[in-house]
């Protein structure tokens, strides 16, 4: 049976610049947005909040649904579903170690779109611009449209 992975990821824009994680895959330099996979027993909303505070040490609520993008990497049939979502960027916590759940996370950025295109070559996957395309583009969806029916808090 196939089934795809269920990702979250936060589009972070703040003056022009969008926080993007730096993280080292298969030795590789490579740039995303704080992304991650849901948890067992975790809401989608919720996972986004955890993955953006372990890869940039920023807390973040979301308040809107950006998109959700089908994404096949190319020779496998390895897909990925993800949910991407904007919000309000919180505080900061400048002591708390990056990637602590995730191996390879190297810093948290910002960058702006011009920057990313630039270093097209390092994006993880063609989700990074999609999701900050349509960021730009003003699509916002309400989080009512998201219902768990397993209890969990969103």
């Amino acid at each position: 049976m196939w089934k795809p992975n269920t990702t979250v990821a936060a589009v972070i824009e703040r003056d022009g610049r969008f926080l993007i994680v730096e993280e080292r895959i298969q030795g590789q330099l490579k740039l995303n947005q704080p992304a991650g996979h849901v948890d067992a027993n975790e809401s989608i909303i919720a996972a986004c909040r955890r993955e953006t505070l372990e890869e940039t040490a920023y807390h973040f609520e979301p308040r809107a649904l950006v998109g959700i993008y089908q994404w096949t990497v190319p020779g496998t049939d390895l897909t990925y579903l993800r949910y991407a979502f904007t919000g309000e960027l919180g505080e900061h916590d400048a002591a708390r170690q990056l990637g602590l759940a995730d191996e390879g996370i190297e810093a948290a950025v910002w960058l702006s779109r011009d920057e990313l295109v630039a270093r097209a070559e390092q994006h993880r996957s063609p989700l990074l611009l999609a999701c900050i395309d349509d960021y730009l583009a003003g699509r916002r969806y309400p989080l009512e449209i998201i219902r768990d029916f397993d209890g969990n808090a969103l």
